[in-house]
Protein backbone atom coordinates (compact mmCIF):
# COMPACT_ATOMS: atom_id res chain seq x y z
CA UNK A 1 0.00 0.00 0.00
CA UNK A 2 1.62 3.37 -1.14
CA UNK A 3 2.02 6.28 1.66
CA UNK A 4 -0.02 8.42 -0.32
CA UNK A 5 -3.32 6.43 -0.29
CA UNK A 6 -5.97 7.97 1.19
CA UNK A 7 -6.80 5.01 2.99
CA UNK A 8 -3.12 4.91 4.46
CA UNK A 9 -3.30 8.91 4.87
CA UNK A 10 -2.07 11.65 3.03
CA UNK A 11 -0.50 15.12 2.92
CA UNK A 12 -3.34 16.85 1.56
CA UNK A 13 -4.45 19.87 3.19
CA UNK A 14 -8.36 18.81 4.60
CA UNK A 15 -8.57 22.11 6.23
CA UNK A 16 -7.42 20.04 8.99
CA UNK A 17 -6.57 20.99 12.91
CA UNK A 18 -4.31 19.22 14.79
CA UNK A 19 -4.96 19.64 18.42
CA UNK A 20 -3.23 22.13 20.21
CA UNK A 21 0.35 21.50 21.43
CA UNK A 22 1.89 22.98 24.63
CA UNK A 23 4.45 25.81 25.12
CA UNK A 24 7.73 23.31 25.39
CA UNK A 25 10.82 24.51 27.85
CA UNK A 26 14.15 23.31 26.77
CA UNK A 27 14.07 20.70 29.89
CA UNK A 28 12.05 18.94 32.06
CA UNK A 29 12.90 20.31 35.88
CA UNK A 30 12.36 17.76 38.63
CA UNK A 31 8.87 19.95 39.61
CA UNK A 32 8.11 19.93 36.11
CA UNK A 33 8.26 15.89 36.08
CA UNK A 34 6.43 15.97 39.34
CA UNK A 35 4.03 17.82 37.56
CA UNK A 36 3.57 16.07 34.73
CA UNK A 37 2.79 13.13 36.78
CA UNK A 38 0.59 14.36 39.58
CA UNK A 39 -2.37 12.09 39.17
CA UNK A 40 -0.40 9.54 40.25
CA UNK A 41 -1.78 8.24 43.64
CA UNK A 42 -0.11 9.83 46.19
CA UNK A 43 1.88 7.75 49.19
CA UNK A 44 2.53 4.44 47.23
CA UNK A 45 5.94 3.44 46.36
CA UNK A 46 5.19 2.75 42.43
CA UNK A 47 7.88 0.32 41.03
CA UNK A 48 6.34 -1.49 38.97
CA UNK A 49 6.28 0.27 35.68
CA UNK A 50 6.66 -2.44 33.80
CA UNK A 51 3.35 -3.92 34.22
CA UNK A 52 1.33 -0.62 32.61
CA UNK A 53 3.31 1.63 32.17
CA UNK A 54 2.45 5.63 32.69
CA UNK A 55 1.44 8.77 31.08
CA UNK A 56 2.43 12.21 31.85
CA UNK A 57 -0.34 15.35 31.38
CA UNK A 58 0.85 16.58 28.73
CA UNK A 59 -0.06 13.75 26.30
CA UNK A 60 -3.38 12.67 28.47
CA UNK A 61 -4.23 16.48 27.49
CA UNK A 62 -3.17 15.57 23.83
CA UNK A 63 -5.35 12.32 23.61
CA UNK A 64 -8.45 14.32 24.87
CA UNK A 65 -7.77 17.13 22.12
CA UNK A 66 -8.13 14.33 19.93
CA UNK A 67 -11.00 12.59 21.59
CA UNK A 68 -13.30 16.22 21.22
CA UNK A 69 -12.23 15.73 18.12
CA UNK A 70 -14.16 13.06 17.23
CA UNK A 71 -16.79 13.95 19.53
CA UNK A 72 -17.07 17.27 18.32
CA UNK A 73 -17.89 16.23 14.34
CA UNK A 74 -17.20 12.71 13.96
CA UNK A 75 -17.57 12.37 10.06
CA UNK A 76 -14.78 15.29 9.74
CA UNK A 77 -12.62 13.42 12.22
CA UNK A 78 -13.11 10.04 10.18
CA UNK A 79 -12.96 11.49 6.85
CA UNK A 80 -9.99 13.73 6.92
CA UNK A 81 -8.28 13.23 10.39
CA UNK A 82 -8.35 9.94 11.56
CA UNK A 83 -6.01 7.91 9.08
CA UNK A 84 -3.63 11.12 8.57
CA UNK A 85 -2.97 11.27 12.34
CA UNK A 86 -2.06 7.29 12.14
CA UNK A 87 0.08 7.71 9.12
CA UNK A 88 1.52 10.57 11.06
CA UNK A 89 2.40 7.64 14.51
CA UNK A 90 3.62 5.51 12.21
CA UNK A 91 5.88 7.66 10.63
CA UNK A 92 7.28 8.63 13.81
CA UNK A 93 7.54 4.71 15.20
CA UNK A 94 9.16 3.55 11.90
CA UNK A 95 11.80 6.19 12.04
CA UNK A 96 12.37 5.28 15.38
CA UNK A 97 12.80 1.38 14.60
CA UNK A 98 14.67 1.59 11.27
CA UNK A 99 11.65 -0.10 9.08
CA UNK A 100 12.12 0.61 5.51
CA UNK A 101 8.90 1.61 4.77
CA UNK A 102 6.10 3.00 6.96
CA UNK A 103 3.54 0.06 5.35
CA UNK A 104 5.63 -2.35 7.24
CA UNK A 105 4.22 -0.88 10.36
CA UNK A 106 0.66 -1.44 11.99
CA UNK A 107 -0.92 0.45 15.34
CA UNK A 108 -2.50 -2.24 17.42
CA UNK A 109 -3.96 -2.55 21.03
CA UNK A 110 -0.69 -4.14 22.21
CA UNK A 111 1.21 -7.41 22.22
CA UNK A 112 -1.16 -9.51 22.87
CA UNK A 113 -3.13 -9.06 19.33
CA UNK A 114 -0.22 -8.91 17.48
CA UNK A 115 0.45 -12.69 18.53
CA UNK A 116 -2.99 -13.72 17.89
CA UNK A 117 -2.22 -11.91 14.30
CA UNK A 118 1.16 -14.13 13.37
CA UNK A 119 -0.25 -17.17 15.79
CA UNK A 120 -3.91 -17.48 13.68
CA UNK A 121 -1.91 -16.93 10.23
CA UNK A 122 0.41 -20.23 11.69
CA UNK A 123 -2.78 -22.31 12.56
CA UNK A 124 -4.34 -21.56 9.07
CA UNK A 125 -1.22 -23.04 7.39
CA UNK A 126 -2.09 -25.99 9.33
CA UNK A 127 -5.49 -25.82 8.64
CA UNK A 128 -5.23 -25.60 5.19
CA UNK A 129 -2.24 -28.44 4.93
CA UNK A 130 0.27 -25.97 4.12
CA UNK A 131 2.43 -27.80 7.53
CA UNK A 132 2.32 -31.37 8.55
CA UNK A 133 0.93 -32.03 11.55
CA UNK A 134 3.33 -31.97 14.76
CA UNK A 135 5.78 -29.40 13.51
CA UNK A 136 6.95 -26.96 15.88
CA UNK A 137 6.17 -23.90 17.70
CA UNK A 138 9.40 -23.19 19.65
CA UNK A 139 9.46 -20.56 22.62
CA UNK A 140 10.77 -20.11 26.09
CA UNK A 141 8.55 -21.30 29.09
CA UNK A 142 8.65 -18.11 30.53
CA UNK A 143 6.81 -16.36 27.72
CA UNK A 144 3.75 -14.15 28.15
CA UNK A 145 0.66 -16.52 29.28
CA UNK A 146 -1.56 -15.06 26.68
CA UNK A 147 1.68 -16.14 24.05
CA UNK A 148 1.18 -19.70 25.30
CA UNK A 149 -2.78 -19.19 25.41
CA UNK A 150 -2.97 -18.13 21.69
CA UNK A 151 -0.66 -21.05 20.85
CA UNK A 152 -3.66 -23.68 22.20
CA UNK A 153 -6.38 -21.83 20.85
CA UNK A 154 -4.80 -21.18 17.38
CA UNK A 155 -2.12 -24.08 16.78
CA UNK A 156 -2.45 -26.71 19.27
CA UNK A 157 -5.74 -27.64 18.13
CA UNK A 158 -5.29 -27.91 14.40
CA UNK A 159 -1.82 -29.93 14.82
CA UNK A 160 0.78 -27.96 15.58
CA UNK A 161 2.82 -29.00 18.41
CA UNK A 162 4.88 -26.90 20.88
CA UNK A 163 8.57 -26.81 22.56
CA UNK A 164 9.24 -25.13 25.68
CA UNK A 165 13.23 -23.99 26.06
CA UNK A 166 14.10 -23.42 29.66
CA UNK A 167 15.31 -19.77 30.48
CA UNK A 168 18.38 -20.04 32.53
CA UNK A 169 17.60 -18.36 35.88
CA UNK A 170 19.64 -16.87 37.60
CA UNK A 171 21.59 -15.73 34.15
CA UNK A 172 25.05 -14.75 34.09
CA UNK A 173 25.69 -14.95 30.34
CA UNK A 174 24.00 -14.30 26.72
CA UNK A 175 25.73 -17.62 25.78
CA UNK A 176 23.58 -20.22 28.81
CA UNK A 177 20.54 -18.53 26.93
CA UNK A 178 21.93 -19.11 23.23
CA UNK A 179 23.30 -22.52 24.36
CA UNK A 180 19.99 -23.95 25.74
CA UNK A 181 17.71 -21.91 22.54
CA UNK A 182 19.73 -24.52 20.46
CA UNK A 183 18.47 -27.52 21.68
CA UNK A 184 15.34 -26.46 21.84
CA UNK A 185 15.78 -26.03 18.29
CA UNK A 186 17.22 -29.59 17.91
CA UNK A 187 13.81 -31.29 19.79
CA UNK A 188 11.73 -29.23 17.86
CA UNK A 189 13.33 -31.09 14.65
CA UNK A 190 13.23 -34.34 16.20
CA UNK A 191 11.35 -37.09 14.13
CA UNK A 192 11.30 -35.05 11.26
CA UNK A 193 9.66 -32.32 12.09
CA UNK A 194 10.14 -28.70 10.68
CA UNK A 195 10.13 -25.62 13.19
CA UNK A 196 7.57 -23.06 11.80
CA UNK A 197 7.76 -20.37 13.90
CA UNK A 198 10.29 -19.33 17.10
CA UNK A 199 8.91 -16.82 19.71
CA UNK A 200 11.41 -14.99 21.00
CA UNK A 201 11.44 -12.43 24.29
CA UNK A 202 13.38 -9.49 24.07
CA UNK A 203 12.97 -8.44 26.97
CA UNK A 204 11.30 -11.42 29.13
CA UNK A 205 8.82 -10.26 31.88
CA UNK A 206 9.19 -12.73 34.95
CA UNK A 207 11.78 -12.93 35.10
CA UNK A 208 12.60 -9.88 33.63
CA UNK A 209 16.07 -10.46 31.42
CA UNK A 210 17.57 -8.95 28.69
CA UNK A 211 17.49 -11.51 25.89
CA UNK A 212 20.36 -11.82 22.91
CA UNK A 213 17.95 -11.04 20.63
CA UNK A 214 20.27 -11.00 17.61
CA UNK A 215 22.44 -13.90 18.40
CA UNK A 216 18.77 -15.80 18.73
CA UNK A 217 17.33 -14.74 15.61
CA UNK A 218 20.87 -15.79 13.72
CA UNK A 219 20.62 -18.86 15.49
CA UNK A 220 17.35 -19.47 14.05
CA UNK A 221 18.49 -18.45 10.50
CA UNK A 222 21.30 -21.15 10.61
CA UNK A 223 18.94 -23.69 12.19
CA UNK A 224 16.28 -23.14 8.98
CA UNK A 225 13.44 -22.11 11.34
CA UNK A 226 10.82 -20.82 8.85
CA UNK A 227 9.78 -17.50 10.70
CA UNK A 228 10.92 -15.50 13.64
CA UNK A 229 8.39 -13.64 15.73
CA UNK A 230 9.78 -11.20 18.70
CA UNK A 231 7.52 -10.26 21.49
CA UNK A 232 8.82 -7.05 22.98
CA UNK A 233 6.36 -5.74 25.01
CA UNK A 234 8.56 -3.91 27.02
CA UNK A 235 11.57 -2.96 24.90
CA UNK A 236 10.70 0.42 22.79
CA UNK A 237 11.61 2.97 25.44
CA UNK A 238 13.77 0.19 27.25
CA UNK A 239 16.52 -0.02 25.13
CA UNK A 240 17.29 0.57 21.46
CA UNK A 241 15.32 -1.16 18.90
CA UNK A 242 16.52 -1.40 15.08
CA UNK A 243 14.23 -3.89 13.25
CA UNK A 244 16.96 -4.42 10.28
CA UNK A 245 19.62 -4.98 12.94
CA UNK A 246 17.57 -8.01 14.61
CA UNK A 247 16.40 -9.48 11.53
CA UNK A 248 13.03 -11.03 12.76
CA UNK A 249 10.02 -11.36 10.77
CA UNK A 250 7.50 -10.00 12.93
CA UNK A 251 8.26 -7.76 15.75
CA UNK A 252 5.94 -6.21 18.24
CA UNK A 253 6.42 -3.57 21.60
CA UNK A 254 3.80 -2.01 23.79
CA UNK A 255 4.07 1.83 23.98
CA UNK A 256 2.29 2.07 26.67
CA UNK A 257 4.39 0.62 29.12
CA UNK A 258 8.05 2.61 28.53
CA UNK A 259 7.15 4.82 25.53
CA UNK A 260 4.53 6.86 27.97
CA UNK A 261 1.44 5.97 25.32
CA UNK A 262 -1.93 6.09 27.22
CA UNK A 263 -3.36 2.64 27.12
CA UNK A 264 -3.24 0.87 25.16
CA UNK A 265 -0.61 1.21 21.85
CA UNK A 266 1.44 -1.19 20.28
CA UNK A 267 3.64 -1.39 17.02
CA UNK A 268 3.42 -4.27 15.16
CA UNK A 269 6.17 -4.79 12.17
CA UNK A 270 5.88 -6.97 9.73
CA UNK A 271 8.84 -7.61 7.33
CA UNK A 272 7.65 -7.34 4.10
CA UNK A 273 7.36 -10.25 1.89
CA UNK A 274 6.23 -12.29 -0.72
CA UNK A 275 3.02 -13.87 1.51
CA UNK A 276 2.16 -10.43 3.34
CA UNK A 277 -1.08 -10.94 2.13
CA UNK A 278 -1.76 -14.14 4.76
CA UNK A 279 -1.03 -11.68 7.91
CA UNK A 280 -4.65 -9.73 8.84
CA UNK A 281 -6.22 -8.36 11.96
CA UNK A 282 -8.01 -10.82 13.90
CA UNK A 283 -11.03 -8.07 14.15
CA UNK A 284 -12.45 -8.27 10.72
CA UNK A 285 -13.76 -4.91 9.75
CA UNK A 286 -14.46 -3.52 5.41
CA UNK A 287 -10.86 -2.86 5.10
CA UNK A 288 -9.76 -6.67 5.10
CA UNK A 289 -7.84 -7.73 2.66
CA UNK A 290 -6.11 -3.96 2.02
CA UNK A 291 -3.15 -4.98 3.71
CA UNK A 292 -2.48 -5.31 7.81
CA UNK A 293 -1.68 -1.47 8.52
CA UNK A 294 -4.62 -0.37 6.60
CA UNK A 295 -6.64 -2.85 8.26
CA UNK A 296 -5.65 -2.25 12.13
CA UNK A 297 -6.26 1.50 11.43
CA UNK A 298 -10.31 0.72 11.07
CA UNK A 299 -11.79 -1.90 13.46
CA UNK A 300 -14.82 -0.60 13.46
CA UNK A 301 -16.05 2.68 16.02
CA UNK A 302 -13.80 3.37 18.65
CA UNK A 303 -11.62 5.15 20.36
CA UNK A 304 -8.32 5.79 18.23
CA UNK A 305 -6.75 8.74 20.83
CA UNK A 306 -4.21 6.56 21.67
CA UNK A 307 -2.70 5.61 19.09
CA UNK A 308 -2.77 9.06 17.54
CA UNK A 309 -0.32 11.01 20.44
CA UNK A 310 2.83 9.26 19.52
CA UNK A 311 4.19 12.55 17.58
CA UNK A 312 3.01 14.75 21.18
CA UNK A 313 5.21 11.88 22.98
CA UNK A 314 7.95 12.55 20.98
CA UNK A 315 7.98 16.02 21.88
CA UNK A 316 7.39 14.82 25.77
CA UNK A 317 10.90 12.78 25.99
CA UNK A 318 12.68 15.29 23.88
CA UNK A 319 12.02 17.63 26.82
CA UNK A 320 14.70 15.29 29.16
CA UNK A 321 18.36 15.65 28.35
CA UNK A 322 19.19 13.27 25.01
CA UNK A 323 15.80 12.57 24.61
CA UNK A 324 14.32 8.89 24.75
CA UNK A 325 18.33 7.56 24.57
CA UNK A 326 18.82 9.35 27.67
CA UNK A 327 15.58 8.04 29.38
CA UNK A 328 16.96 4.53 28.59
CA UNK A 329 19.88 5.05 29.94
CA UNK A 330 18.87 6.71 33.15
CA UNK A 331 16.48 4.37 34.30
CA UNK A 332 19.10 1.27 33.15
CA UNK A 333 21.66 2.72 35.83
CA UNK A 334 18.96 3.61 38.70
CA UNK A 335 17.25 0.66 38.34
CA UNK A 336 20.54 -1.20 38.61
CA UNK A 337 21.65 0.97 41.35
CA UNK A 338 18.28 0.31 43.70
CA UNK A 339 18.82 -3.16 42.80
CA UNK A 340 22.32 -3.32 44.21
CA UNK A 341 20.90 -1.09 46.95
CA UNK A 342 18.39 -4.07 48.02
CA UNK A 343 20.34 -7.16 47.30
CA UNK A 344 23.31 -6.10 49.58
CA UNK A 345 20.57 -5.06 52.44
CA UNK A 346 19.05 -8.47 52.41
CA UNK A 347 22.43 -10.57 51.64
CA UNK A 348 20.79 -11.70 48.22
CA UNK A 349 21.33 -11.34 44.56
CA UNK A 350 20.65 -9.55 41.29
CA UNK A 351 18.54 -12.46 39.19
CA UNK A 352 21.35 -11.24 35.99
CA UNK A 353 24.49 -8.98 35.56
CA UNK A 354 23.82 -5.54 34.80
CA UNK A 355 24.13 -5.46 31.41
CA UNK A 356 21.43 -8.36 31.03
CA UNK A 357 18.95 -5.76 32.64
CA UNK A 358 16.90 -2.52 31.73
CA UNK A 359 14.96 -0.17 33.94
CA UNK A 360 13.65 -3.70 35.56
CA UNK A 361 15.87 -5.52 37.63
CA UNK A 362 15.18 -8.70 39.63
CA UNK A 363 16.77 -8.75 43.10
CA UNK A 364 16.52 -12.69 45.62
CA UNK A 365 13.98 -12.12 48.49
CA UNK A 366 15.89 -13.25 51.81
CA UNK A 367 14.78 -17.12 52.30
CA UNK A 368 13.19 -16.40 55.47
CA UNK A 369 10.10 -15.02 54.48
CA UNK A 370 9.39 -18.72 52.86
CA UNK A 371 8.14 -18.00 49.61
CA UNK A 372 7.50 -21.85 48.49
CA UNK A 373 4.78 -21.39 45.60
CA UNK A 374 2.99 -19.00 43.34
CA UNK A 375 0.47 -18.53 46.03
CA UNK A 376 3.17 -17.46 48.41
CA UNK A 377 4.48 -14.74 45.62
CA UNK A 378 1.12 -13.36 45.30
CA UNK A 379 0.02 -13.12 49.09
CA UNK A 380 3.68 -10.95 49.58
CA UNK A 381 2.55 -8.88 47.16
CA UNK A 382 -0.50 -8.29 48.23
CA UNK A 383 0.71 -7.92 51.57
CA UNK A 384 3.31 -5.41 50.20
CA UNK A 385 0.44 -3.16 48.41
CA UNK A 386 -2.12 -3.38 51.26
CA UNK A 387 -0.24 -3.11 53.87
CA UNK A 388 2.53 -1.24 52.98
CA UNK A 389 1.93 0.86 50.10
CA UNK A 390 4.42 -0.40 47.82
CA UNK A 391 3.33 -1.91 44.41
CA UNK A 392 5.93 -4.55 43.22
CA UNK A 393 5.61 -7.79 41.43
CA UNK A 394 6.83 -10.84 43.51
CA UNK A 395 8.10 -14.20 41.27
CA UNK A 396 8.54 -17.52 42.76
CA UNK A 397 11.46 -19.66 41.40
CA UNK A 398 10.56 -23.14 41.42
CA UNK A 399 13.39 -25.30 40.81
CA UNK A 400 13.70 -28.43 39.26
CA UNK A 401 15.09 -31.76 40.21
CA UNK A 402 19.18 -31.27 39.26
CA UNK A 403 18.84 -27.51 39.45
CA UNK A 404 21.17 -26.01 42.80
CA UNK A 405 19.65 -22.37 43.10
CA UNK A 406 21.51 -19.61 44.69
CA UNK A 407 21.90 -19.12 48.22
CA UNK A 408 21.62 -16.11 50.16
CA UNK A 409 23.69 -14.93 53.07
CA UNK A 410 22.00 -17.64 55.51
CA UNK A 411 22.94 -20.15 53.32
CA UNK A 412 19.58 -20.63 51.93
CA UNK A 413 18.11 -21.07 48.85
CA UNK A 414 16.19 -18.08 47.54
CA UNK A 415 13.13 -19.13 46.32
CA UNK A 416 11.44 -16.07 44.44
CA UNK A 417 12.45 -12.11 43.88
CA UNK A 418 11.17 -8.82 43.08
CA UNK A 419 10.95 -6.87 39.70
CA UNK A 420 11.49 -3.64 39.87
CA UNK A 421 11.17 -0.81 37.65
CA UNK A 422 12.73 2.34 37.31
CA UNK A 423 10.55 5.24 35.11
CA UNK A 424 11.04 8.61 35.63
CA UNK A 425 8.87 9.52 38.17
CA UNK A 426 10.68 7.05 40.43
CA UNK A 427 12.29 8.43 43.72
CA UNK A 428 15.32 6.79 46.01
CA UNK A 429 12.64 6.60 48.64
CA UNK A 430 10.65 4.39 47.02
CA UNK A 431 13.11 1.28 46.87
CA UNK A 432 13.82 2.27 50.50
CA UNK A 433 10.10 1.62 51.05
CA UNK A 434 10.43 -1.69 49.67
CA UNK A 435 13.82 -2.54 51.46
CA UNK A 436 12.34 -1.67 54.95
CA UNK A 437 9.38 -3.73 54.85
CA UNK A 438 11.19 -6.72 53.29
CA UNK A 439 13.71 -6.01 56.51
CA UNK A 440 11.54 -5.80 59.23
CA UNK A 441 9.12 -9.39 57.84
CA UNK A 442 12.36 -10.61 58.51
CA UNK A 443 12.93 -9.20 61.78
CA UNK A 444 9.76 -9.95 62.92
CA UNK A 445 9.97 -13.65 62.11
CA UNK A 446 6.98 -13.40 59.32
CA UNK A 447 6.54 -15.58 56.65
CA UNK A 448 4.03 -16.19 53.57
CA UNK A 449 2.35 -19.16 55.78
CA UNK A 450 1.61 -16.28 58.57
CA UNK A 451 1.22 -12.86 56.86
CA UNK A 452 -1.97 -10.62 58.04
CA UNK A 453 -4.73 -11.04 55.92
CA UNK A 454 -5.08 -8.88 53.07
Amino acid sequence: MAADDRRNGDSTNHNHRDPKKPRLSEFLTESDIRSEFAHHLTGVARINNGSFGCCPSSVLDAQREWQLRFLRQPDEFYFNGLRRGLLASRTVIGDLINADNVDEVSLVDNATTAAAIVLQRVGRCFSEGKYQKEDTVVMFHCAFQSVKKSIQAYVSRVGGSTVEVRLPFPVNSKEEIVSAFREGLEKGRANGRTVRLAIIDHITSMPCVLMPVRELVQVCREEGVEEVFVDAAHAIGSVKVDVKEIGADYYVSNLHKWFFCPPSIAFFYCKKRSSESDVHHPVVSHEFGNGLAIESAWIGTRDYSSQLVVPSVMEFVNRFEGGIEGIMKRNHDEAVRMGFMLCNAWGTNLGSPPEMCVGMVMIGLPSKLCVESDEDATKLRSYLRVHRSVEVPVYFLGLRDGEEGVKDKDNELITAYVRISHQVYNETEDYERLRDAITELVKDQMTCQNLPPV
